[in-house]
């Protein structure tokens, strides 16, 4: 039996990169997938690729969209909260305040949205599963790093409290930090850097579909997607 048969799972930012990885790997399992962004062509576009699969209109930048969109769900058993936006690279001192108000409202507060209207569907799912997607500079800061990081930071507090808060149900929480990854957010941040030295997003799909499985255990877990890569390659079981 897929790993994810019969399962309903949200994935934002599902267009591209991590996403769009983590779609196509949740359907192999047997996951019907809800498409979740903006760009309702390309999210289109995937869901007739995968099959079993519909579209969520939602703008992580207007919070009554994102109210809208939660309400058209009848049925949740994962939620994936992969959509982010990068902000400006420029130090604390000088950091435009609209960036830094617009980061935060996509990678935190669009997140605690998600997270309240999706909280009675996942609740009454036998297997609740959350993946919160981080960054290693919310916990190692790197200058210039700016409302990426200290907003990412935010959503991994806020995450943990939430999973306090459900503890004794059938939700399991946990983060991951995909690490250097080839995507095009990576590439605005490096954009000197070789991509095709960097593992693509279809290398790490396999762990988010670990998180997402009913038999996963791991709870308000910190995963390091290269450490679980490098482990997986090598045949060990993966850290705890």
């Amino acid at each position: 039996m897929k790993k994810l048969e019969g399962r309903t799972a949200l994935i934002t930012g599902a267009n591209r990169g991590i996403g769009r990885a983590i779609a196509q790997a949740y359907a192999r399992e047997g996951a019907r997938c809800i498409l979740a962004g903006r760009n309702k062509a390309e999210l289109e576009k995937l869901a007739r690729e995968l099959g079993d699969a519909s579209v969520l209109t939602l703008d992580l930048d207007k919070p009554e969209s994102i109210r809208a969109a939660t309400r058209s769900v009848s049925k949740l058993d994962i939620f994936v909260a992969n959509a982010a936006m990068l902000g400006a690279r420029k130090p604390i001192a000088e950091y435009p305040f609209d960036a830094w108000v617009d980061t935060f409202q996509a990678n935190v507060h669009a997140n605690l949205l998600l997270i309240q209207g999706l909280d009675p569907l996942l609740r009454k799912s036998d297997a609740g599963r959350i993946v919160i997607l981080t960054t290693g500079v919310a916990r190692t800061p790197k200058a210039g790093s700016g409302s990426y990081a200290i907003s990412k930071a935010a959503l991994e507090a806020m995450a943990a409290v939430y999973a306090q808060e459900v503890a004794g149900t059938p939700i399991r929480l946990n983060m991951v930090n995909p690490g250097p990854t080839r995507t095009d957010m990576r590439a605005q941040v490096m954009p000197k850097e070789d991509p095709l030295t960097l593992k693509t997003p279809e290398d790490i799909a396999p762990l988010f579909v670990e998180l997402a499985s009913p038999a996963c255990t791991r709870q308000t877990e910190w995963i390091s997607a290269d450490t679980w890569l490098k482990e997986s390659r090598a045949g060990k079981e993966p850290s705890r």
